[in-house]
């Protein structure tokens, strides 16, 4: 019997490590209370639009999605992972209104700014717990000032599939929920090349039945192979992105706002851009604003791993562990013990949430630009 724990304290009150290695292991993770709320959301037809070349866009509704989130409940601490073309999160059970409204808003607004569906779903932990599977959480601190949420238990990747099935669906409220709140949501950031090869994106998920022990090997497996390089081949250099003018998403950036016309929002952005392009290159302080260390931050905060019952990586690998990865994923796949999908491509991305360019609390989520998670998945 799962003790209630149902106050807005219980996941901020989790402890975070900063050993990603250890987030294999299942005992690192603790169960949400029975009476909180997953929410998940997908974007339909996420293979079309990166065959657009459209998959900026589709990273940055996935971001949002959290975003929206994080806004809804006033910035306060709560678990959320992003997929690339989807995201999922848990909430308090007195959140749960907020939310929904929320991810309707968000829904209605990447219908109307890009033309993109997008599912959403909500669904009690009790619920998920009653078909069988459960949502566990650890909180995973790369730096200071941030942290994110790993899932375990089959809960999250259970209520996605439902929601594809259509059996959970949210349903569009009658009246329109507004605007939603993203403020802080940007893709500034030039794509990162790939230094040593590729920009490998890997999704690897456990197969039905298999224990959560024998999927913690594999992937414990992978990520060791990565270790050959200290920093975890961080497709991140450790000193931060490069920033060009014009941003490539600056225009996808200028529908996030939706306070005046576009053109009004599009010219603002470029003028705030020219001046963060200018500080980037001479690396002048202006007040409390150091160019150099927030560019270093960038990279000591990018979400570019995570546990979400499975394991997703995007990683800057070169052929030989490449292959060793590989050879991994194949003999644990020929025992029967996970599916796995692989992206090869020459760049990652970023979408990233700035509350405050002052603080060390921006995240930054890293995909493969070439469809990413999203091409991977479709490879399982």
């Amino acid at each position: 019997m799962y003790i209630e724990q149902s106050t807005q304290a219980f996941y901020a009150n989790l402890p975070r490590t900063d050993s990603f290695d250890s987030l294999s292991d299942p005992k690192r993770y603790v169960p949400l209370p029975d009476d909180w709320i997953v929410g998940v959301a997908d974007i339909v037809g996420s293979t079309h639009e990166i065959e657009r070349g459209r998959y900026k866009i589709v990273n940055m509704v996935g971001a949002a999605v959290i975003s929206a989130q994080l806004n809804a409940a006033d910035m306060a601490a709560l678990p959320y992972v992003f997929g690339g073309d989807g995201a999922g999160f848990a909430v308090w059970p007195t959140q749960r209104a907020a939310a929904e409204k929320a991810l309707d808003s968000v829904r209605r607004w990447a219908r109307a700014e890009y033309g993109i569906e997008l599912r959403v779903a909500t669904v009690s932990v009790a619920d998920i717990r009653d078909a069988g599977r459960d949502v566990r959480v650890a909180r995973y601190a790369p730096g200071e000032g941030v942290d994110y949420a790993m899932f375990s238990g089959g809960g999250l990747a259970w209520a996605e599939r439902q929601m594809k099935s259509n059996v959970l669906l949210l349903d569009e409220r009658s009246a329109p929920s507004g605007a939603p709140d993203l403020s802080g949501l940007s893709c500034r950031w030039s794509n990162v090349e790939s230094e040593r090869g590729a920009i490998l994106s890997i999704v690897l998920k456990p197969r039905d039945g298999v224990s959560e022990e024998a999927f913690a090997k594999v992937a414990k497996s992978v990520i060791e192979a990565s270790a050959v390089d200290p920093r975890g081949m961080h497709p991140v250099p450790r000193q931060g992105p490069d920033a060009h003018f014009p941003p490539p998403g600056m225009t996808i950036e200028a529908r996030v706002s939706q306070s005046g016309p576009f053109v009004a929002r599009l010219a603002k952005l470029a003028v705030s851009n020219a001046l963060i392009w200018v500080l980037m290159r001479s690396g002048r302080k202006i007040g409390n604003f150091d160019p150099m260390s927030y560019r270093a931050e960038v990279a000591t905060n990018a979400d570019f791993r995570k546990f979400d019952d499975g394991l997703k990586m995007t990683l800057d690998c070169d052929a030989e562990t490449q292959a060793k990865i590989e050879g991994i994923l194949r003999k644990a796949k020929a025992e029967g013990l996970v599916r796995y999908g692989l992206h090869a491509q020459s760049e990652a991305m970023m979408t990233c949430l700035v509350p405050s360019a002052t603080e060390s609390n921006h995240m930054h989520f890293v995909d493969g630009a070439a469809g990413g998670y999203a091409q991977a998945a479709t490879r399982l």
